[in-house]
């Protein structure tokens, strides 16, 4: 095993039994030059909930600074100075314009392209945001983006008035007709991020290693304990730090083996390797994302809380009912109070990712949190109404951008036009994208 550096990359990488394990950027191992020089990277992701939300609990009062949180968005006080509530934001084509029902399939497809999906002659939709930004800045990378999830969904078939269900079950589209298969397996997206080799390769390997029961640090540990010889004081408890938050990630995922069976919190059995408890679930996903941000595995990414439509109940916080079902409220006060605790046990799960990117150091330059622009919501406002504007959304993060207030923009502006403005704080401005119609202003310094 060796420690490997290049003056071409900022990043360290720790190898062992199939593992190339990459580290935070460190002051101490950096060549003096990259360490002058080196900014930290932008990174972006975007975050799909299904089935719109109860908008009176999710809407602040106030404008501006200081804005109220109500009570969907209350697990949000940590961390309120860095998020961009924006009121008012359209996706034209999750309408139907002639293609009749069907407007969950329309909302995940339209979420992150902007693009009129179409129920025959095959798929149709558009590139999305997340993939227009991997096609061009994804080469820096292992991987160009990664694609989280929870529920599995379906490639094949109709699940939405004759839509496919791949318009249901994925947000990310490579092209008008190919979308980009989400994992919802965490294990697999850890052997993913820091196997090592070919595919086959990386199979053998990883029987070994299960079959010595180790941890990958276990594999790493000869190259580790070279590497604290070189480091200075902070960068010892750095990689410290780092390593302890890997062994604790693979600590939990070791405790979903034995939760296999069916969860009574969903109507469908989970697959093999996957957490029984849903918080969990998302919880063990982001610190995937927050990992992969942290390593420079990639810098972009989406993640599903639920497919679009889904129909999963929430026992564990006394909603028994189905989160489709109870979408359709029509104004019973019963169904708005299950529906705002949904809505908020979704807002908890991004306030978690967000103190988790805000708490994670990112070079000599903050935090990821500073470097990274997370969009959060859902492609229809009110699950009764299915209506497409006036959009529940969330930007966090980034420095590029005036957050801690609430804005409220003119009514029908498209939510592509948010998508340009990322994409300019990414690094990769193009001139359209989906219907967009301009910049978003109102995100300026």
């Amino acid at each position: 095993m060796s420690i490997q550096t290049s003056r071409l990359s900022r990043r360290t990488i720790l190898r062992g039994l199939g593992v190339s394990l990459a580290l935070p950027w460190m002051e101490s191992t950096a060549p003096k030059a990259v360490a002058a020089s080196s900014a930290s990277p932008n990174r972006m992701a975007f975050i799909f909930v299904p089935n719109g939300v109860h908008l009176p609990d999710w809407t602040p009062q106030l404008e501006g600074y200081g804005y109220d949180l109500p009570f969907t968005l209350s697990p949000l006080a940590p961390v309120q100075d860095d998020v961009l509530v924006i009121s008012g934001l359209t996706h034209d084509k999750g309408r139907a314009n002639g293609d009749g029902p069907g407007d969950h399939a329309r909302s995940a497809s339209v979420f992150l392209t902007g693009a009129q999906p179409r129920k025959e002659g095959g798929l149709r939709s558009g590139i999305s945001v997340d993939q227009v930004a991997a096609q061009a800045a994804g080469h820096a990378t292992r991987f160009p983006s990664i694609e989280l999830g929870i529920e599995p969904g379906r490639s094949a078939g109709n699940c939405d008035s004759g839509y496919s269900c791949a318009y249901s079950s994925n947000i990310a589209w490579s092209s008008e007709s190919t979308p980009v298969s989400k994992e919802i397996n965490p294990r697999l997206v850890f052997q993913r991020l820091f196997g090592d080799g070919t595919p086959a390769q990386h199979d053998q390997n990883a029987i070994r290693r299960e079959a010595l029961r180790q941890s990958i640090l276990d594999f790493v540990a000869e190259d580790a304990k070279r590497l604290q010889s070189k480091l200075g004081r902070n960068d010892q408890r750095k990689l410290d730090e780092y390593l302890d938050g890997v062994r604790d990630v693979e600590k939990r995922m070791e405790r979903t083996d034995d939760d296999f069976d069916v969860s009574e919190d969903v109507d469908y059995p989970i697959p093999a390797g996957t957490p029984k408890d849903y918080g969990e679930h998302i919880r063990l996903m982001c610190d995937m994302m927050v990992l992969a941000f942290q390593t420079d595995r990639t810098r972009i990414a989406t993640f599903m809380f639920a497919d679009a439509g889904s129909n999963r109940s929430y026992r564990h916080i006394g909603v028994g009912e189905g989160h489709h079902n109870l979408s359709h409220h029509g104004g019973d006060s019963e169904k708005h109070d299950k529906l705002r605790r949904i809505n908020q046990f979704h807002v908890a799960q991004l306030s978690y990712l967000l103190q988790k990117l805000k708490s994670t150091p990112d070079g000599q330059q903050g935090s990821l949190l500073d470097h990274t622009s997370v969009c959060y919501g859902s492609a229809i406002s009110d699950g009764d109404r299915h209506n497409n504007e006036n959009l529940p959304i969330l930007l966090a993060g980034g420095r590029q951008i005036d957050s801690g207030r609430h804005i409220r923009v003119a009514p029908e502006t498209p939510m592509c036009n948010l998508f340009l403005s990322m994409l300019d704080r990414f690094g990769t401005p193009i001139d359209f994208v989906g219907d967009s119609t301009g910049r978003l202003s109102e995100l300026q310094l």
